[in-house]
């Protein structure tokens, strides 16, 4: 028979991909693994912004360098893991704010449609700065 004291110390063995059986496990964990993405986004902004102060010739190097098809597959990989990371921040915003408007609670769904609505002005902006 086990002690007490040794029953203290059993810890299961858990399967290395233990998340991946629930859908709802494994996006959390594909969402917490999309913050390092954000975080590639966010070093690659800053390193166009200091390529952009040293002159044309260093921003001319950054683009050639951002131009090169692993980079552009690794960036496309970021992009999915970024917008994954959007959507489903976006998609807590109901649990996690309650807005009232005349003492009555706005349903969820209105306040997601707020929420698509402002991502879909802030994302079109830039690009009609682009365009136009």
């Amino acid at each position: 028979m086990i002690s007490p004291l040794e029953a203290r110390y059993y810890r299961r063995r858990m399967p290395l991909l233990w998340w991946a059986r629930r859908r709802s496990y494994a996006i959390f964990m594909l969402r917490e693994l999309s913050s390092l993405f954000v975080a590639l986004f966010v070093v690659e902004l800053l390193l166009l912004v200091r390529a952009v102060a040293r002159g044309a010739a260093a921003y001319q190097n950054f683009l050639d360098g951002m131009a090169h098809p692993a980079v552009i597959a690794l960036n496309l990989v970021a992009l999915a893991f970024v917008l994954l990371h959007a959507v489903t921040f976006a998609n807590l915003t109901p649990r996690a704010m309650v807005v009232r408007v005349l003492g009555r609670r706005v349903p969820a769904r209105a306040l997601l449609a707020g929420v698509y609505l402002g991502w879909l002005v802030v994302t079109a902006f830039p690009i009609w700065l682009v365009v136009a």
